[in-house]
C-alpha cells in the first residue's frame, strides 16, 4: 500500500505543475528554485489573519465610479458605486427553485435596464425592471432538462451569449430572444465569458481557453494549459487589456495569451500541486487588473500582484480570500473567509487595515459563514454571505453597521444598477433600493 502511495506521490510530482522541465519558458536554475519553494512550503503551517489591525485608521476611498463600463467588465474591477441605497426591497423577480443552489456563483446579466437570469431547466428569462416577464425561452431537450443545466452569460447589448455545464454554447437575439446559431464543445464550460469585439472567450473543463466568432459560433483558436481531472471548485476568471487575455485554470496557474493570434506570451504557477488534496479543494478569486498588475486570492492564505509584462510577481501576502477583491484608487480592498475586511496598498503589498466583520454572529457558528461577495458604494461595503444575510459595512471605520436577512441560506454576491442593489437566491432575484 505505502508503495503505491509512493507511486503516485511520484507522479503528481512531475506532473503537478504545468511549466515543466520540457517548457522553454525556464532553465534548469530557475527550476531548481521553483522546487525549493515548492519543498518549503510543503509543511509550512499558513496561519490566516485573525485579528485586527490599525482598526483606528479612517479610510476615505476615492471615487472611482466614472470608469467605462466595458473596461471595468473586461478587468474584473467593478471599482466604486455611486450607491448607497435604503436597502427597502422593491422588486421580486421569480423563477423555478434552483437545485444546488449553493454550489453555483451564479451572474445576473443586465441589458439596459432589463434582467437576464435562468432557472432549474435551463429556460433564460428576460425580466423589465419593474420584475414583468418581457419573453422566457428554452433551447434544451427533455433529457437535458432533467440534467439542470447551470447558465453563464455575457452580453454587448444586442445579442446574448450562453454557454453550460453540459457543452452547449448558443448565441440570442436580446430583443426577442430568438436563437440566432446554437454551437457544441468537447467538454462543459466552467468560467465567465469575456465579450470583446466581435470574439468571446470561454474555458472548459479541460483547462482550455476558448476564442469564438460572435458571427457564426466557429472557433477560431484556443491555447490548452495542464488538463487535469481536478475541476475548479469556482469558476474560472479573465481579464483583458490591451490586445492580451490573462486567465487561471483549475491548478493555480496564470496565462497571458495574444488576443488576436492565441500565442502564450508568458505562464506562471501560483499554487503547490505537489499535495493532491490541496489542488482539490483550491477556490480562487476573480482576476482583477488596473493596467499594470494582475490581482488575485486564493483560499490557500495567499493573495498575489502580478506584472502584466513580465509575468513575474510584485508581491505575495497571507490573506485567504476566495471571493472577487475590488481596487479602488490605490486600495485593494477584500473580505477574508473569516470574516475581515482586509485594505491593501495595491503598490507595495502591506496590509493597511483589518476589522471583524462577522462579530455580530454567533462565535460558535462562525466556522460554518463564509462571504460569497461584495461591492463598494460612495459610504459602505455591502458583503453578502452564505447563510442569506447581507451586511451592510461602513468603510471609514470598517464596522458592520446593520445585518439584513434575504434568506435562510445562501445569496450571491451583490449587483448594482441604477441605484438599485440586486441579490439572487434560490427561487428569486430581490431588487432593493
Amino acid at each position: 500500500m505505502n508503495k503505491i502511495i509512493c507511486f503516485i506521490f511520484v507522479i503528481f510530482f512531475f506532473s503537478g505543475c504545468s511549466l515543466n522541465k520540457n517548457s522553454k519558458f525556464w532553465t534548469t536554475q530557475d527550476l531548481e528554485k521553483l522546487e525549493e519553494k515548492k519543498f518549503e512550503k510543503i509543511f509550512d503551517d499558513q496561519k490566516a489573519l485573525g485579528k485586527e489591525l490599525n482598526t483606528n485608521i479612517s479610510l476615505n476611498l476615492i471615487s472611482n465610479t466614472k470608469k467605462n463600463n466595458t473596461l471595468r467588465n473586461l478587468t474584473n474591477n467593478d471599482g466604486q458605486y455611486n450607491f448607497d441605497g435604503l436597502l427597502k426591497k422593491s422588486s421580486k423577480y421569480k423563477f423555478s427553485k434552483i437545485k444546488n443552489f449553493n454550489q453555483l456563483e451564479p451572474v445576473i446579466s443586465f441589458n439596459k435596464n432589463n434582467v437576464i437570469f435562468f432557472d432549474n431547466k435551463g429556460t433564460i428569462l428576460k425580466f423589465n425592471e419593474n420584475s414583468k416577464l418581457i419573453w422566457k425561452k428554452n433551447f434544451y431537450t427533455k433529457t437535458e432538462k432533467k440534467l439542470d443545466p447551470i447558465l453563464q452569460f455575457a452580453n454587448n447589448n444586442k445579442h446574448l451569449i450562453v454557454a453550460d455545464n453540459l457543452t452547449k454554447y448558443y448565441m440570442l437575439d436580446l430583443k426577442n430572444g430568438d436563437l440566432v446559431w446554437s454551437k457544441r464543445n468537447l467538454a462543459p464550460f466552467n468560467s465567465q465569458i469575456k465579450i470583446y469585439k466581435d470574439r468571446f472567450f470561454i474555458i472548459d473543463f479541460t483547462n482550455t481557453l476558448r476564442c469564438i466568432s460572435m458571427k457564426n459560433g466557429e472557433e477560431l483558436w484556443n491555447f490548452q494549459t495542464e488538463a487535469s481531472f481536478i475541476r475548479s471548485q469556482k469558476k474560472l476568471s479573465m481579464a483583458i487589456m490591451e490586445g492580451v487575455i490573462y486567465f487561471n485554470n483549475s491548478l493555480g496557474d496564470i496565462s497571458a495569451i495574444n488576443i488576436d493570434d492565441g500565442q502564450l506570451i508568458w505562464q506562471l504557477p501560483t499554487t503547490n500541486n505537489l499535495i493532491v488534496d490541496s489542488a482539490f479543494s483550491l477556490e480562487t478569486s476573480d482576476i482583477i487588473a488596473d493596467g499594470n498588475n494582475l490581482f488575485f486570492s486564493n483560499n490557500k492564505n495567499q493573495f498575489f500582484s502580478i506584472d502584466i509584462k513580465s509575468g513575474n510577481f510584485q508581491w505575495v501576502n497571507k490573506v485567504n480570500s476566495n471571493v472577487r477583491p475590488t481596487l479602488v484608487g490605490n486600495f485593494i480592498i477584500t473580505v477574508s473567509l473569516e470574516g475581515y475586511l482586509i485594505v491593501i496598498d495595491k503598490i507595495t503589498g502591506n496590509i493597511i487595515k483589518v476589522t471583524n466583520v462577522f462579530n455580530n454572529f454567533n462565535p460558535k457558528k462562525r466556522d460554518k459563514i463564509f462571504p460569497t461577495g461584495f461591492v463598494v458604494g460612495q459610504k459602505n461595503i455591502y458583503l453578502s454571505t452564505n447563510i442569506g444575510r447581507l451586511l451592510v459595512i461602513d468603510i471609514k471605520s470598517g464596522k458592520t453597521v446593520s445585518t439584513i436577512k434575504v434568506d435562510n441560506e445562501k445569496i450571491s454576491r451583490p449587483f448594482v444598477l441604477n441605484q438599485n442593489l440586486y441579490l439572487v437566491k434560490d427561487n428569486a432575484i430581490i431588487k432593493l433600493n
